[in-house]
């Protein structure tokens, strides 16, 4: 009869939302910088007394409503941002509406470690940067750009990238590479940038950074789970040559439309993790993510450092508080058994899996796994077999100073997953709330696409970024290679640059001593430039559908806004990478055209860029200023 009861009473102690809104207590206010009172975005507003934590927007302004039941008493409210020392304030709930802001001061004995995130981070940055150089010898100025002390013992790692080159069309007619939808190399830059310091070449891939951004493309229609859509402008950078741009449009759900999630988190809990931006930040994102949770979702929570363990089992998303309760209660200490961490969580999602469910392990790390296996080999033979049993990996990554990038990015290629770099709440919510849908349900796997230039209109052509997604022709009609996978909703972007045939010498074109090659193209297609075919399969598929589409010639112009504002982020890229295929783009250049194409920009996100670009050429000016 018990159960009985509690379904009966509970609708009479529940208030209904509008009377919670009218007894509750609405803390408003805004947390700056205390030199330029410039707002800091992404900061965290948090009451440990009253279970509520809230983060900033771009303006630096939050919002805390209060339960009704804690009118009257005190709480404490802190405020907390990364490079900044924490502040608080004793608030008696006594009014319906309280405003406390907060002036944070940087915290000059952990710059060397620490990101500023925002504009406004880096404006404090800039002014006490000498000041924590001063304060601590030990640390050397970066190479690059100024205004960021690293510690000489930095061991962050990424994999080495080396530009695709040009390739004749009559030699090398076919391109053939995987879809990739990660972003994490666009959040991981804009954490450099905005510490003052160039990031590496090699955290720079520039597939990453352009698909960081949504895009106006259509939606699919019919059995295809995405669309296909194709544009040729000229190139920014080139005058004399094409850019092709190829987008691909996942079909886009809603929150309430995703099948029952059966999510493992699984979270490093190890010493490395103890930084601000590390454990702390993934305990508020994932609070972002676990407020979404639904009745039909199940959530268990698996941890690692010396060992791995099982926090919390398998419960239901309608449990939010214990949910919440078991990721507060995570502390940070220990090495790193990294693959013991992974085994325990997939066991734990296969042993409740959902059948036509959204079967996820979502690892929030900084990859820093030194015990068990923990080589590249090692990992990525693991997740290859664990990821046979139809869950799929979603791959967050924190910190910095020993930040694992080049394993992470392995670990989510090889788990049939998506990778993202956090460095605030801003990009967690981005991530875990705006694009829910996407990180954690995927509506097609093993996605490639292959084009066939053809040699009668293009003489040569180079693939923009995706150097560590290239595939051999052959691996185009092989279902068992693995390739990228699409989360719903998501918009995906590659960019071809392309020189027009004229007659002249192309790359390759050094005739062959076995085998003819073909000087003709097929003929009864003069009016085409290029022929895609796409292979993917559905996600519970082994078997691959495949679609085509037409790339047809026609007037070079300058493209549409979305068009111009990939290229500038394109040109960005190629700018903080110093390709040698970056031709006449300047800094200048990148901000006048994203500026000129920054369309409807919901988020903000393409604004955000431009200033991005505008901090990397002011400290590029001081550098050349200082020499």
């Amino acid at each position: 009869m018990k159960p009985v009861f509690v379904s009966i009473a509970l609708p009479l102690l529940v208030l209904t939302p509008a009377s919670q809104e009218r007894q509750a207590v609405v803390i408003t206010g805004r947390v700056t910088g205390s030199a330029t009172a410039a707002g800091i975005q992404g900061a965290s507003v948090r009451s440990v007394d009253a279970g509520l934590s809230v983060g900033t927007d771009a303006n630096g302004t939050y919002r805390m409503v209060v339960p009704g039941q804690h009118r009257g008493r005190e709480i404490t409210v802190q405020a907390r941002a990364i490079g900044f020392a924490p502040a608080s304030r004793t608030i008696r709930l006594q009014a319906d509406t309280i405003t406390a802001d907060f002036a944070l001061t940087p915290d000059v004995n952990r710059l060397s470690e620490v990101v500023v995130t925002g504009p406004a981070g880096a404006a404090e940055m800039r002014k006490f940067a000498f000041a924590a150089a001063a304060s601590r010898s030990r640390l050397a100025p970066p190479q690059g750009l100024p205004g960021r002390f690293r510690p000489p013992d930095n061991t962050e790692s990424y994999d080495r990238i080396t530009d695709n080159p040009f390739l004749g069309a009559r030699a090398n007619p076919l391109s053939t590479f995987s879809i990739d939808v990660d972003r994490a190399s666009y959040s991981n830059v804009r954490r450099f940038v905005t510490m003052g310091q160039r990031p590496p070449k090699d955290a720079v891939r520039i597939e990453e950074l352009l698909n960081y951004f949504p895009y106006d493309l259509p939606d699919p229609e019919g059995r295809h789970p995405f669309s296909v859509t194709t544009e040729v402008a000229r190139a920014p950078w080139h005058a004399t040559n094409l850019l092709v741009r190829i987008g691909l449009q996942a079909r886009r759900l809603s929150p309430a439309a995703l099948p029952p999630g059966n999510l493992v988190f699984l979270v490093d809990v190890s010493g490395s993790m103890t930084p601000d931006e590390k454990l702390p930040l993934v305990k508020e994102s994932m609070r972002l993510l676990v407020r979404q949770l639904r009745p039909q979702d199940r959530v268990a929570i698996v941890v690692y450092a010396g060992a791995a363990g099982l926090v919390l089992p398998s419960t239901s998303g309608d449990q939010r508080d214990l949910i919440l309760a078991s990721l507060d209660r995570l502390q940070a200490g220990g090495s790193t058994a990294g693959g013991a961490g992974i085994r325990l969580a997939y066991d734990v999602a296969r042993a409740n899996h959902i059948a036509g469910g959204n079967n996820r392990v979502i690892l929030a790390t900084d990859g820093d796994f030194n015990v068990g296996a923990s080589s590249d080999a090692e990992m990525e033979r693991l997740i290859e077999d664990k990821r046979k049993q139809g869950t799929f990996l979603s791959v967050l990554g924190f910190g910095m100073g020993n930040y694992k990038d080049s394993k992470m990015e392995k670990l989510a290629d090889k788990g049939n997953g998506n990778y993202a770099y956090i460095d605030n709440l801003v990009e967690a919510r981005k991530v875990l709330v705006d694009e829910m849908a996407g990180t954690l349900l995927a509506v097609a796997k093993d996605v490639k696409l292959q084009v066939e230039f053809n040699p009668e209109r293009v003489a040569s052509y180079r693939l923009v970024g995706y150097e560590n997604r290239m595939l051999r022709t052959e691996d185009f009609d092989d279902d068992a290679k693995d390739a990228g996978e699409i989360g719903a909703g998501h918009s995906v972007t590659a960019l071809y640059e392309v020189v027009p045939r004229s007659g002249a010498a192309e790359p390759g074109a050094e005739p062959l001593r076995y085998q003819a090659v073909a000087r003709e193209s097929r003929s009864g297609h003069p009016g085409e430039l290029a022929y895609i075919k796409l292979r993917y399969k559905l996600p519970d598929a082994s078997t691959s559908r495949w679609l085509d589409h037409v790339v047809p010639v026609s007037e070079a112009t300058e493209g549409s806004t979305d068009f111009r504002f990939a290229a500038s982020v394109a040109a960005f890229g190629m700018v903080l990478r110093e390709s040698e295929y970056r031709g006449s783009a300047t800094l200048d250049d990148v901000i006048a055209l994203a500026r000129g194409s920054l369309g409807r920009d919901d988020g903000g996100h393409r604004a955000e860029f431009v200033r991005l670009a505008e901090q990397v050429r002011e400290r590029a000016l001081l550098v050349a200023r200082e020499r």
